[in-house]
């Protein structure tokens, strides 16, 4: 059955495409939700006029998820759970958990519908999630899951790393500008015994 998506559609297409669709799909799922239209002629002729403005909004779209994309690639959000002595959860964690994290720890909006976990989080730890924001754009962000109470001292640990960090800087920097001062001095002091050498060799000419 052909219809006319009038919203994005994870795996079909975009507002816009006419795609062919299962017939009990469009009538229990796309059509009540008002998310296609039954690719008639009269339908179709009128898609024609939209389309231009519905390009405009498809361009408008993908220009956002790219930079929700750019602003979650490569981050990481902590989530805290119940957990064993072996990590094991009492539970899991979900993409709407994940959903509202990334919002409250990453500042963007993402619909958890269409996060691809791989399989279920149900262990402490480091995970990868796949995010697909819009059309093909997609962001791939970790999800370290902690147990309860874990996020204020990982938070403390990494900020002492963060310390650490720049004290190393500072005192690499430190030695840096105490070696440069070391050479400068050595090349002055160069510079005097040659300036010694060049008077002695003139005196020893005046005599001759």
């Amino acid at each position: 059955m052909k219809v006319i998506l009038t919203a994005e559609v994870k795996g079909k297409g975009h507002e816009g495409d006419i795609v062919d669709v299962a017939r009990g799909y469009a009538a229990n799922y796309l059509l009540p939700r008002k998310m296609a239209l039954v690719a008639t002629p009269g339908n179709i002729k009128q898609l024609g006029a939209r389309m231009e403005n519905i390009s405009k909004r498809n361009a408008t779209r993908m220009g956002d998820a790219q930079s929700v994309a750019a602003s979650i690639e490569g981050k990481q959000i902590v989530l805290e759970a119940k957990a064993g002595v072996d990590g094991k959860l009492f539970g899991s964690i979900t993409t709407l958990m994940i959903e509202e994290a990334v919002a409250a720890q990453l500042g963007a909006d993402v619909d958890h519908k269409r996060m691809d976990l791989h399989r279920p989080i149900k262990t402490t730890g480091e995970h990868f999630v796949v995010v697909s924001v819009f059309g093909d754009v997609k962001a791939t962000l970790t999800v370290k899951v902690v147990p309860e109470g874990g996020a204020a001292a990982l938070a403390a640990e990494e900020a002492a790393a963060a310390e650490a960090a720049v004290a190393k800087a500072a005192a690499a920097e430190a030695a840096a500008l105490a070696a440069a001062e070391l050479a400068a001095e050595e090349a002055a002091a160069a510079e005097v015994v040659a300036d010694d050498a060049s008077d002695d060799e003139s005196a020893d000419s005046d005599t001759e």
